[in-house]
């Protein structure tokens, strides 16, 4: 999950590489570096962000029109400046970046070491650029024909861009498993992991396949082929207008609470044109357009990671509830490795926010081997998972640029909604009126987010009480369980604070044991289903001393006067609960991380999309 970029064209490329390796750096933070060729191959890299290469790169003397460019996430050897990106070998004439793992990187560099080759690095990565060199040795073939050939030993995901001093007309990448769509523009070439790290001038973009090799060259002619070496048809597709507010703070110190306080337009954008405003009907096209699939339907398996699989589970309580139909919610890690019973006439939802995850992709692909009918929910058109699968919907949240996800998961559980809707309309589980004032409720939400926003002075003031806890509890029942699961990750991602979520009746059967009066257990319980029972949960925690912060209703006396500290959100029914509860979680979990002096946007450890295993 590093971000790659490379540029040729006409113009200077270490500009336009450090443009896009700044909105990449979501990907990888650990380290940077680019390699510009104009004659001579010049290599900047060392660790840290992307701003210090800015820094150390002031005082060099940068000049060409063919470059590489690299941010890092740390998988092979720890991030320092040996390890950094671009590598090169011992002549000092190749230079190479790589996103992915390779798996068979020690059974590589053993051979080639056993030939004389020396390896400066700890990184998988720099045995991809010795064995390039090694074959035009053997071989006195060209770089794209090394690179063909190289793509057939390597084991696992990579997507790889390289120049050489020998042939400095050129930039040759290859793909598989992981991300790489190139962007041209009059005789210009941009290739990236992702589109949205173009330059606003590019406007068209060729979505690389797996084993695909692209050669660009100075005089402005793309030659694509496969792995084989057949040559294949580029296909170019417009891309529309980036949406550069996305990339700006504006008056944000962080974009996570930037991000956060998008929601209401975000919901707003998801709803669009999914609501038949003349009649109330939901109209995911996805859905009526594979309405025989989802009537035949006798299982719906969900598969998503982390963030995205708490939405999931949302999910599986909002369409078993309306369209009675049986729902599965699985890692996609462990999906693709469990052996699933898979049956053609079940239907398999991948979520993910990038569209490009790694573990969600391959549970897809199995899903897709065994004939099951696939539907993608993802934010980023183009992406993997929207090209692979049968139908879908996008969520319309724009770039996430913070690691921890806000707006993407409300606008994947909005989606969800509406599916649940569509399909309890469908399978006349619910009446039309029922299914109209389901549409109702939601439509309302921006209101009530903007609402729920306005109690972010009060969060921060009970933030200030509990940002030193070394520990957090968060409970939840029915579909805030899904909730307090979510809240639990959003504070361990960006405080570093071990906290957990369970279903607040399982806490009997273990957790209550961690309970005392230096515990701050989050109780989320803005329903009316489930409130007597979640009312037991806090009696029983604070008989053990432990430090209560509820979130209820405005209209809520019950749990309110056993919290040590309320967060009141709007009234609404249990099929909002979930959309209004996440909100005070999330702003919850910024201002203790701010209050640590947690690095918010870009927490240790982490990147954005996961698009390796």
């Amino acid at each position: 999950m590093c971000g790659i970029v490379g540029y040729l064209g006409k113009n200077d490329a270490h500009p336009n590489i450090i443009a896009g390796l700044k909105k990449l750096e979501y990907r990888g933070y650990d380290s940077s570096g680019l390699a510009v060729l104009n004659g001579s191959l010049n290599i900047y890299k060392m660790s840290g962000k992307v701003e210090d290469l800015c820094n150390y790169l002031q005082s060099q003397s940068l000049c060409g029109q063919i470059g590489i460019g690299h941010t890092r996430w740390a998988t092979h050897g720890e991030p320092n400046d040996i390890n950094a990106h671009p590598h090169t070998t011992r002549r000092k004439d190749l230079a190479l970046i790589h996103n992915g793992i390779i798996e068979n990187y020690k059974e590589l560099k053993e051979k080639l070491e056993a030939k004389g080759h020396s390896f400066d690095s700890e990184t998988d990565s720099e045995v991809i650029v010795h064995l390039i060199e090694d074959i035009q040795d053997t071989y006195s073939c060209s770089l794209e024909k090394a690179v063909q050939m190289v793509s057939k030993k390597l084991e696992g995901a990579f997507a790889i861009i390289v120049i050489s001093q020998q042939e400095p007309g050129k930039l040759v990448a290859a793909k598989r498993n992981s991300p790489l769509v190139i962007g041209v523009d009059d005789g210009e070439f941009f290739l990236a992991s992702d589109k949205l790290a173009f330059p606003r001038r590019f406007k068209k973009a060729i979505f690389m396949e797996d084993n695909d090799i692209v050669t660009c060259k100075q005089n402005g002619d793309l030659i694509l082929s496969d792995w084989t070496g057949k040559l294949k048809a580029p296909i170019i597709q417009e891309l529309g207008d980036h949406i550069i507010n996305d990339y700006e703070k504006g008056e944000y110190e962080h974009f996570m609470l930037k991000e956060i306080e998008e929601q209401p337009q975000v919901i707003k954008n998801c709803l669009q044109g999914r609501i038949d405003v003349n009649y109330l009907e939901p109209k995911l096209r996805g859905i009526y357009e594979n309405e025989v699939k989802f009537l035949q339907a006798s299982k719906m398996t969900i598969v998503a990671c982390g963030t995205s699989w708490h939405a999931g589970i949302v999910g599986k309580y909002l369409i078993e509830k309306l369209a009675k139909l049986n729902v599965e919610v699985d890692y996609a890690s462990e999906f693709r490795y469990r052996d699933p019973i898979i049956n053609s006439s079940d239907i398999v939802v991948a979520i993910s926010q990038s569209g490009e995850t790694a573990d969600t992709l391959a549970a897809l692909k199995m899903a897709k081997e065994a004939g099951a009918f696939t539907y993608g929910v993802c934010n980023v058109e183009g992406s993997a998972i929207s090209r692979m699968t049968d139908a879908g919907s996008y969520t319309c949240a724009g770039a996430e640029i913070g690691v921890a996800s806000t707006k993407a998961f409300i606008s994947q559980i909005c989606v969800l909604g509406v599916m649940a809707i569509q399909l309890g309309l469908l399978k006349r589980k619910i009446t039309r009126e029922e299914a109209r004032e389901y549409l109702q409720e939601i439509s309302q939400l921006p209101g009530l987010i903007e609402k729920t926003l306005k109690s972010k002075g009060d969060i921060q003031k009970i933030a200030q009480k509990y940002f030193s806890a070394s520990d957090f509890l968060y409970l939840g029942r029915g579909v805030n369980f899904p909730i307090a699961l979510e809240g639990a990750l959003k504070l361990k991602e960006i405080s570093y604070i071990h906290a957990e979520g369970y279903a607040a009746a399982e806490m009997k059967h273990g957790p209550i044991a961690l309970i005392d009066e230096n515990m701050p257990v989050v109780v989320v319980a803005n329903q009316e289903s489930y409130k007597d029972k979640i009312f037991s949960s806090v009696k029983e925690t604070k008989a053990r001393k432990g430090k209560i912060i509820s979130i209820v209703k405005e209209s809520d006396t019950l749990i309110s006067s056993e919290s040590d500290d309320v967060i009141k959100v709007p009234n609404c029914s249990d099929f909002l609960a979930p959309f209004i509860s996440v909100i005070p979680l999330q702003i919850l979990s910024y201002y203790i991380a701010l209050l640590r002096g947690c690095n918010v946007d870009q927490p240790r450890n982490l990147a954005k999309s996961v698009t390796v295993e």
